[in-house]
């Protein structure tokens, strides 16, 4: 049963909440199917549009906290670019956990899709925001201050436990904010849930791979004194417990309580993935 068949026999308006998650359950994995089976070009496109769309968001981030000298405030302003994410239809590496995921569950993708959607997405809102970020340094020469001291803070963390759950906390609260968007039909709430989650990331400094990186890229780019190298140092620990986060605290969770969806769907599945349908 899809999800149009589901809402029709249940009314969305007053289903329980048990058959909302199901209709919701249905939109995630129609969603996840058709993200994995994106070509590369597709990927690639739309994962450079990401970096661009985030760094939108640490430029906004990098204003507010030139002008305020505060965190919290510069959270909410980071949330613009979670905002251009949702409404422009790009990908971020970190929202890609819980949706394919789901549906590589319930077997309509195959594993080696899902790697391809990671792996593309991942290099190229890196690259994207590599160069938004470098337009960003030459037009707002004054944000230099708040590159070097944002970008400082990242790399000089070292790896410790302090370090490791700030990145799992990332990791989670972007893949709930991706959860609590495919839980509302509301543009109007899906806005607020992006910028949510943009206050609770860069409002409380959690380390995210892609976000903190930008903003690494940036002060190199202003001529701070940080290196690629202790870019590199930071982003490995930060990418692997972005996604334990993701997939532990998230996205393992809500896949326990879909069993009974994941079976019925697996058993309306092809046997391979990848075969035509």
């Amino acid at each position: 049963m899809n999800a149009d068949q589901r809402r029709r026999q249940l009314g969305e308006s007053n289903a329980p909440v048990e058959d909302e998650i199901a209709v919701s359950y249905d939109r995630i994995v129609a969603e996840g199917a058709g993200r994995l089976a994106r070509s590369w070009t597709i990927i690639l496109i739309t994962g450079t549009f990401g970096g661009f769309e985030v760094a939108t968001g640490v430029m906004a981030y990098l204003a507010v906290m030139h002008a305020t000298q505060s965190h919290l405030l510069a959270g909410v302003a980071f949330g613009i670019g979670l905002v251009a994410l949702l409404l422009a239809k790009s990908e971020l590496f970190t929202e890609g956990f819980l949706v394919p995921i789901t549906a590589f569950a319930a077997k309509q993708a195959s594993f080696a899709s899902l790697l391809k959607l990671w792996s593309g997405t991942l290099v190229m809102n890196l690259v994207g925001g590599w160069v938004f970020m470098w337009l960003v340094a030459r037009a707002f020469p004054e944000f230099r201050p708040e590159l070097e001291t944002a970008a400082h803070h990242f790399v000089d963390a070292g790896f410790g436990w302090q370090s490791i759950c700030l990145a799992i906390l990332g990791g989670s609260t972007i893949t709930l904010m991706t959860r609590m968007q495919h839980g509302t039909r509301s543009d109007m709430a899906k806005i607020v849930a992006a910028v949510a989650g943009g206050f609770l990331l860069a409002g409380l400094q959690m380390f995210h791979s892609i976000l903190d990186s930008l903003i690494i890229f940036g002060a190199i780019h202003a001529g701070v004194a940080v290196t690629y190298g202790d870019w590199l140092g930071w982003f490995g620990y930060t990418v692997l417990f972005n996604i334990l986060g993701g997939l532990l605290l998230v996205t393992a969770l809500r896949l326990l309580r879909n069993k009974d969806l994941i079976v019925e769907s697996r058993r309306g599945a092809p046997n391979d993935p990848d075969s035509p349908r």
